[in-house]
């Protein structure tokens, strides 16, 4: 049988999305002064089964496509929970890391050779406060919660990107943390959230995997946070492990739910109602992703 999470040819998808990907990427116009800030973004990125999902690579690209070519992005992943903060190694072309297990080696192989970010990796220290210095890491490439999305938002990979680790999972602070980096939108870089609005990864059953099956836990807590982001309802939100339905199997650990706050505060007015660009489910998660206005 052959699925998304289990495809005849591992990746396939992706070859056959990229090369008209990169026809429309290459007809991208640049972001300019003129445009304003761009949105903040907050992106559900799936795992290696992104590559064999060819309607939601195209979801993707249809969204950065929709907006003028950042001139940087840096992105906050689920997967790097580190303290104090920490940004990743700014080199060009410095190795991905893989960072999960039990699929097709060939998600181990693929590339996301991304331009060199020192400046961006300047600016961003030169953000933070004195009392709170940002650490530089000396080797740490993007991991899989920034560089799967990026291959199908930005497959030229041609855009300095890099990564900052998210060191809390307070809401207070992460909005707080978002709204330091607010004014690199004005200077035409992207600032993304990349979490999964449901990842209730120990609670994946067959059905969910090869039937597509939506449980209970995943589409309830996806109404529930649809509705509190259309309200803008930024208490609401930080209060998900009380109030949302579907807990805590939708969210057994927060680091997927929580880099939307960074989002939030990066959009520079949390309490906006946001647009969602993306919304469905793939193997029974929530892939709700959004922009701030």
């Amino acid at each position: 049988m052959s699925s998304t999470f289990e495809p005849t040819v591992p990746a396939g998808a992706y070859d056959d999305f990229l090369p008209g990907a990169l026809h429309r990427a290459r007809a991208q116009r640049d972001w300019t002064p003129a445009d304003g800030p761009l949105p903040a973004l907050y992106v559900s990125h799936g795992a290696p089964p992104l590559l064999d999902d060819g309607p939601w690579m195209r979801q993707l690209l249809d969204w950065t496509q929709s907006l003028p070519k950042p001139k940087a992005v840096l992105i906050v992943s689920a997967h790097w929970e580190h303290a104090p903060l920490s940004l990743s190694a700014p080199a060009a072309h410095t190795p991905l890391v893989y960072d999960f297990a039990g699929f097709h080696p060939r998600y181990h192989q693929v590339r996301y050779d991304t331009p060199d970010a020192s400046a961006l990796a300047r600016r961003v220290a030169a953000m933070m406060p004195h009392d709170e210095p940002v650490h530089q890491h000396p080797s740490r490439g993007l991991d899989h919660g920034a560089w799967l999305p990026l291959m199908a938002m930005f497959p030229l990979a041609d855009i300095p990107v890099l990564q900052l680790s998210m060191p809390t999972h307070s809401p207070a602070r992460l909005l707080e943390l978002g709204a330091r980096l607010a004014p690199l939108r004005e200077e035409g870089t992207l600032v993304i959230g990349s979490g999964f609005m449901t990842h209730g990864i120990h609670a994946v059953t067959p059905d969910m995997l090869y039937k597509g099956i939506v449980p209970g836990w995943s589409s309830g807590f996806d109404t529930w946070a649809a509705g509190a982001l259309a309200r803008g309802d930024v208490e609401e939100l930080a209060a998900w492990r009380d109030r949302a339905p579907g807990m805590p199997h939708a969210h057994p650990t927060p680091d997927h739910y929580t880099p939307l706050f960074i989002t939030l505060g990066a959009g520079g007015e949390p309490e906006r109602p946001v647009r969602t660009i993306i919304d469905g489910y793939v193997l029974g998660f929530a892939k709700r992703s959004f922009q701030t206005a």
